[in-house]
């Protein structure tokens, strides 16, 4: 969807917490490359009570809005009309105010995993394996089922958590085999393991790392490397970081929000890895 192009338009990222969130970072570098001098990205502190309240303040300035955590969700039942993609997993991380007034939804995370994926060559695995069963995991589990031919085995901690993904696995048509958390180091000699867990939960698994690991997708990016990623890569994996993901997937938003495609793929990952470097 074309947003409606003024000299002047607001986006910004929404979710709590959010002071850490690269996206202002990535999105100002695209307006600068693009030349939208008019545009500005922010960040706002904003959680589920405070959502509708938000919204009701939205604008016609506005372009759209980037949603994180714990926002994915709790937004649908303010928009107009979601994706697709979006109603596969029921999250959405991307608004888009159309110039009728309308608000879209649309989840830019799966098409960022496949698209990040492929820039790595990856464009098919016979199998895979996640590790965790969160959010994340969800839109891991959909991006796999566009690229995987085989069984994807889905490493949990919790019974209600397996739950959860066997109906994911239902819902996306996708051959889901659940695993206890405890067998985890069996994942890692798939020919793709996405880790989707947070900072430090796969750090007692470096140990297990085969001798020659396929290709790891860890979606963390700060710290970074993991220690899991750093292992992969010594023992000479291939590995995609979480900020693969994250350029990718703000790349579709700025193409959305702005109407103007392709979006500077380079510049945004640049912009990324100097405020990364700069921690």
């Amino acid at each position: 969807m074309k947003a409606r192009a003024t000299e002047a338009r607001r986006a910004a990222v929404l979710g709590s917490p959010i002071a850490h969130s690269l996206s202002p970072v990535l999105h100002r570098a695209a307006y600068q490359e693009l030349g939208l001098t008019g545009w500005t990205y922010d960040r706002f502190e904003v959680d589920e009570a405070g959502l509708p309240g938000f919204f009701a303040k939205l604008g016609p300035e506005w372009a759209g809005l980037s949603l994180t955590m714990p926002l994915k969700r709790a937004v649908i039942p303010l928009l107009d009309e979601i994706s697709d993609t979006a109603a596969s997993v029921e999250a959405v991380n991307t608004v888009v105010c159309a110039d009728d007034g309308r608000r879209v939804g649309d989840n830019t995370d799966i098409p960022g995993m496949v698209a990040a994926l492929r820039e790595h060559g990856i464009e098919q695995a016979d199998s895979a394996a996640i590790l965790g069963a969160g959010a994340t995991a969800s839109s891991a589990l959909a991006a796999l089922a566009r690229i995987c031919t085989g069984e994807i085995v889905v490493y949990v901690r919790s019974a209600a958590r397996a739950a959860e993904m066997r109906q994911w696995g239902e819902r996306l048509d996708v051959d889901v085999r659940i695993a206890d958390w405890t067998d985890a180091a069996e994942a890692l000699r798939h020919p793709l393991v996405v880790a989707t867990t947070p900072a430090g939960t796969t750090d007692a698994l470096a140990s297990a790392v085969p001798e020659r690991p396929a290709t790891l997708f860890d979606v963390l990016y700060d710290p970074w490397p993991t220690t899991l990623a750093a292992r992969w890569s010594a023992y000479g994996g291939a590995v995609v970081s979480g900020l693969d993901l994250l350029v990718h997937q703000a790349v579709l938003q700025v193409e959305q929000m702005t109407g103007r495609a392709p979006a500077p793929l380079d510049a945004m990952r640049k912009a990324g890895e100097h405020a990364l470097a700069g921690h």
